[in-house]
């Protein structure tokens, strides 16, 4: 690959899709069992354990999806491909979890002062252990793909996350059992709830900070401008642009302005310099540089960033 070319291709969870496909194949089973057995039994800790297991596989779907989408090749009318369609997803999903968890916060809160018919917590914590077990299986099959990359660290402790919550719904199958509080089903689900909603609200944040191209998280254009203004030759920066495609996909674009004599002399051996800087300092290894000699400058149309 030269200097100046760009890599488009498979990210480090490619070869880990398997993986993905299979927690997601036990989450959808898990799923179902949990739904009819909260049904049947009345138990909202259920009910609420599957709606933030619905929320994990979403995430889990979320980054199949975008392993599968981003090996797609770019057209010339997706030039960056399909790799924003993850934040699209992303930002849906949000919206509906909200649904799901301030619906799961209402029926807690009501039941917590107007008690229903109660069960004997043998159904949360049969299914609750059934839940469990799935969980187990999937944080087991993604623990080592954790340390290869993001997408696969999320999926993770969304399959931890799973597991811990079903936990919570067999202790309190167990206080319904033993004790017969019934309002141990509620506080349960509050207690999912509570899970829920602050990750969902950081997946819609993150979500529409990609949307509204917005400078990637942790990358200071205050430095970026100093390190470029720092490469031998440069006498300017302007128009200084950073955005992210999809999540781990930094760019940046900039108008560099070099003296006169090394536009001419050395601007092949500039931009070396400015990509390597970009890529080695600050992660950003999909980058664009407009070179210009300090008369052009002068003659731009429109103001500068």
């Amino acid at each position: 690959m030269s200097a100046h070319s760009h890599d488009h291709g498979v990210t480090a969870a490619g070869s880990h899709r398997w993986r993905l496909a299979l927690v997601l194949c036990i989450g959808l089973v898990v799923l179902t069992v949990e739904v009819a057995g909260a049904l049947w039994s009345g138990s909202l800790a259920l009910l609420a354990d599957a709606g933030h297991l619905l929320a994990d596989i979403g995430g889990i779907a979320l980054a199949l999806f975008a392993v599968t989408m981003a090996q797609r090749p770019p057209t010339p009318r997706r030039t960056f491909g399909y790799q924003r369609f993850e934040i699209l997803a992303a930002v849906v999903n949000a919206l509906i979890l909200f649904g799901v968890g301030g619906y799961i916060a209402f029926e807690a809160v009501r039941r917590l002062f107007s008690p229903p018919a109660g069960h004997d917590g043998t159904a949360a914590i049969a299914l609750g252990l059934v839940a469990s077990a799935g969980g187990a299986v999937s944080v087991w099959l993604l623990r080592g793909a954790s340390k290869d990359s993001l997408n696969m660290r999320g999926a993770f402790l969304e399959a931890m996350a799973d597991l811990l919550t079903s936990v919570a719904v067999v202790v309190s199958g167990v206080l319904i059992a033993t004790t017969g509080f019934q309002r141990a089903d509620s506080i349960a689900a509050l207690a999912i709830g509570a899970l829920i909603v602050p990750r969902t609200w950081s997946l819609l944040r993150q979500g529409v900070h990609v949307l509204m191209e917005a400078t990637p998280e942790g990358l200071d254009l205050d430095e970026v401008r100093a390190h470029i203004l720092g490469v031998p030759g440069v006498v300017d920066v302007h128009d200084l642009h950073a955005w992210t495609i999809t999540s781990g996909a930094p760019m940046l674009s900039a108008h560099v302005v070099v003296d006169d004599h090394s536009v001419h002399a050395h601007g092949g051996d500039i931009l070396d310099l400015l990509q390597a800087c970009l890529a080695q300092d600050f992660h950003v290894v999909h980058t664009t540089f407009q070179i210009e000699p300090a008369a052009h400058e002068d003659h731009e149309v429109g103001g500068h960033g």
